[in-house]
């Protein structure tokens, strides 16, 4: 008998019994193996489960980091300097909050016919300063005939607006009814360097020093006050000057004011000199004068000396102007006390200029007053301040700047005043003049002889 042979059994089918059937797709054989399957779908629910794992590690981590970046970006303006950060990942990578930016606020107060069109272009000219002139002259306008003293505290609101680039509050005092205010409305528009140049005129640029021709600023496109906020808003350093300001006192609660940082620079000049220029430009001041004498102390009243000269030509508007000098000198000299008591909101914040010291020594006062408001003296400004006090232009027009000899213009009125007009301001401004350094003179020869300094040393 013959031994058959058996063939060996795949260990498939000695498992299963039969025969896996196979699979072919572009000549591979996939083999239905079980066993082998379970260990793959083993294998996966491990990596499944790990990814699941990874990602939801990945979503806490983003959301602790979006809880943490946006608590820190709310409390950053709170955040003091001692405060630690060692449990704040990456904290070296962050930006820092923006931090205010602190400007330099300045108000020139002074009066009528001190010079201060002319030291007013110090900063009208200079790049770097944005120049009000006179805007309190919309208060007066609209609310004339009211007296100079009810005006103060409307006038120190509009300042705060102001020095805030809020423009808005010129609609306030708007005497056009229905029409909203342009940027050639604003008073003295046409001799302001920001509104005749670019961007809101392409006339001018504001970074090149030199006086602005008013009939080619007249035509400027008007622009909306908004747009010269805008402008307002990108310079650091604000100036206002005005002559409707009678006593520092008014402005006590803007220099006390935190969130602002305000400068006074008070100008001055001899009251003889001032008289002489109001005399000049009466017809210029009518209203001013009337608004002025009408403040007047009825306790204190005084009624200017009678000059036979003009009293004979019947012309009452030289004594409207040497008179309103009673008023304007009464509170200079409440100023000066104020100052000279050295109070704790004024400390730091103040500076006095004499219009004798400006034109007779241009360049150091100038660097003196730069230097107050943290501004740079270049040399084009050097420059420009002895080009406008050496001059020769003889212009008749009181309210306009112009090159001129500015030491023989401030002593014009020791030849032209009567002796009784320089004793009637002498008697109005005693105070004011021997704080100021200014010296009473004796006679008309004393007067008229300009070799005789009139000037000593202020006390302020």
């Amino acid at each position: 008998m013959k031994n058959k042979t058996f063939p060996l059994k795949p260990s498939w089918e000695k498992s299963f019994g039969k025969r896996p059937k196979t699979y072919c797709r572009s000549q591979t054989r996939i083999i239905a193996n079980p066993g082998l399957v379970i260990k793959v779908l083993g294998r996966k629910k491990i990596i499944v489960f790990l990814a699941y794992f990874v990602l939801v590690a990945v979503a806490m981590l983003n959301l602790a980091n979006y809880k943490w970046a946006k608590e820190s970006h709310t409390c950053s303006p709170q955040v003091k300097d001692n405060v630690s950060f060692q449990n704040r990942p990456n904290f070296h990578l962050l930006s820092k909050a923006p931090q205010t930016r602190k400007r330099q606020l300045v108000y020139i107060l002074t009066t009528w016919r001190s010079g201060s069109s002319f030291f007013g272009e110090l900063f009208n000219q200079n790049p770097g300063a944005f120049f009000l002139y006179e805007p309190m002259w919309h208060i007066w306008q609209k609310l004339y005939p009211g007296d100079a003293l009810s005006l103060q505290g409307a006038e120190r609101d509009m300042l705060s607006a102001l020095y805030r680039c809020d423009f808005s509050v010129f609609q306030l005092y708007n005497t056009q009814l229905g029409k909203n205010l342009t940027t050639l409305e604003i008073f003295g528009a046409l001799f302001n360097k920001v509104i005749c140049s670019y961007p809101l005129c392409l006339f001018y640029r504001k970074d090149v020093v030199g006086m602005v021709d008013d009939k080619l600023c007249k035509k400027c496109p008007p622009q909306s006050l908004q747009a010269l906020e805008e402008q307002c808003l990108k310079y650091d350093t604000i100036v206002i000057k005005g002559v409707r300001i009678l006593d520092i006192n008014v402005l006590a609660p803007l220099l006390e004011d935190p969130s602002l940082n305000l400068k006074v620079i008070h100008l001055v000049r001899d009251p003889r000199a001032m008289a002489h220029s109001r005399i000049r430009s009466k017809l210029g001041l009518v209203r001013e004068n009337l608004q002025v004498i009408k403040s007047r102390n009825p306790k204190i009243r005084h009624f200017p000396i009678a000059d036979l000269k003009h009293k004979a030509n019947k012309d009452i508007s030289d004594y409207y102007a040497i008179g309103a000098l009673e008023v304007i000198c009464e509170h200079v000299s409440k100023t000066l006390k104020t100052v000279l008591s050295s109070p704790s909101w004024l400390k730091g914040k103040y500076m006095m200029v004499r219009y004798e010291d400006l034109v007779e020594n241009p360049v150091s006062t100038l660097k003196r007053v730069y230097q107050f408001v943290n501004l740079t003296a270049s040399r084009n400004m050097e420059a420009f301040v002895v080009y406008m006090t050496n001059g020769h232009s003889n212009s008749a027009q009181p309210f306009q700047v112009s090159p001129r000899n500015a030491t023989m213009a401030a002593s014009t009125w020791r030849t032209l005043l009567t002796f009784q007009q320089i004793r009637q301001v002498e008697d109005y401004c005693r105070h004011a003049m021997s704080v100021l350094g200014y010296v009473h003179v004796r006679s008309l020869w004393e007067a008229k002889n300009l070799s005789k300094s009139l000037l000593t040393s202020p006390k302020v």
